[in-house]
């Protein structure tokens, strides 16, 4: 029995800003497509942080690694790696995408919602649905927003400048500051950002097919 339609449909409150073919949408059809969208976009937010974050961990522990064999007046450099390593992990542990948790926890809500077969929380669980969509997608676009580009560029002219004009390692300190800047622009270009789009069509009310399949396409995103 769980998860089957209601005898009839619910139509909730509009979101607000958005055009009135969304107010005429079924509000599950619209609970729905926000949790099939969200769990996407939150499995791929996943895979990222993971994928960078062993990559970037993974560099730091390898040059504290070579530090034992390389010359001891050379040591600061790889020690400087390490730290600059460390620096960029910190936001997968203490600054994760919201989408990557608030897309768990809706599909847990919706999953309980559809066994249940509250159709009068249907209206509170939408809202809450809206609520997470609106904050991941502006968390999306101040992870990409201009100070986040300038204060990788920053710190990594910080780390050329401690190495050279600190130790006078200028090459080594010109290869870790370009490597970091590099590696840091990859970081922000390449983070996920569908939800912006998401929120768009959704505020549209462009919802696209609403079969059970399309609408289950999200589910699977459980990384």
């Amino acid at each position: 029995m769980g998860g089957a339609p209601a005898a009839h449909a619910t139509v909730c409150p509009n979101l607000a800003g958005a055009e009135a073919r969304l107010a005429e949408r079924e509000a599950r059809v619209r609970l729905l497509w926000i949790d099939a969208h969200l769990s996407r976009t939150g499995h791929t937010a996943r895979l990222w942080a993971w994928s960078w974050g062993v990559g970037i961990g993974s560099s730091g522990v390898a040059s504290l690694a070579a530090v034992p064999f390389v010359a001891r007046g050379d040591r600061v450099d790889w020690y400087t790696s390490a730290g600059s390593a460390a620096v960029g992990v910190l936001p997968f542990l203490f600054a994760p995408l919201y989408v990557a948790a608030d897309s768990r926890v809706l599909h847990d809500k919706v999953e309980a919602w559809r066994a249940a077969e509250r159709e009068d929380e249907l209206c509170t669980l939408l809202s809450d649905a809206e609520s997470r969509l609106l904050r991941d997608a502006d968390d999306e676009r101040e992870q990409q927003a201009w100070w986040l580009h300038a204060g990788n560029l920053a710190f990594n002219t910080g780390v050329t400048l401690f190495l050279g004009l600190g130790f006078h390692h200028w090459t080594s300190g010109l290869i870790n500051g370009i490597a970091g800047a590099a590696v840091g622009e990859a970081l922000i270009l390449t983070q996920p950002t569908q939800t912006i789009d998401d929120l768009a069509g959704y505020r549209r009310g462009e919802l696209g097919p609403t079969t059970p399949q399309h609408l289950a396409l999200g589910y699977a995103g459980r990384f």
